[in-house]
């Protein structure tokens, strides 16, 4: 049986112009992406984004426009359900106050996600795991922030 895997991301571009991106170990694995993820049964994207936020980053964010939904074929990572994205700009109600780290996978004890800051003139493809990512790198770097 196949499915539909509906995910949703926030762009956080702080006055720096930098991204913030979290590094994760789940599922066995090791993953950097962008703050987001699934959403629940009833709940819209928007709802859902601000939801994960509070849930990630303990922050609330304000959405301030689409930026790019999936369009080519993603099968997940972790299971076999196919991945559709949607990722949005966003921008924080308060600051974030969270510890942010310089290098991937820093984790505290016993926390295993922790989130960095890359400057959009050093962001690369490499620097996130997933394909919808990669792509969402490459349209951010043709942008001007």
């Amino acid at each position: 049986m196949s499915y539909f895997n509906v995910r949703v991301y926030g762009l956080l571009i702080n006055s720096k112009n930098e991204v913030l991106v979290s590094d994760e170990h789940e599922y066995g694995q090791f993953f950097s992406k962008f703050p987001g993820g699934g959403l629940d049964l009833g709940e819209g994207l928007i709802d859902a984004l601000k939801r994960e936020f509070m849930e990630e980053c303990n922050a609330e964010v304000e959405v301030t426009g689409h930026f790019y939904t999936t369009d080519f074929y993603e099968k997940s990572s972790f299971n076999d359900s196919q991945v559709i994205s949607i990722y949005y700009l966003v921008k924080a109600v308060h600051p974030l106050q969270l510890s942010f780290k310089t290098k991937t996978f820093d984790f505290d004890e016993g926390i295993f996600q922790s989130f960095r800051w890359i400057n959009l003139k050093d962001l690369s493809a490499d620097d996130v795991t997933f394909k919808t990512d990669k792509a969402v790198v490459k349209l951010l770097k043709k942008e001007v922030f």
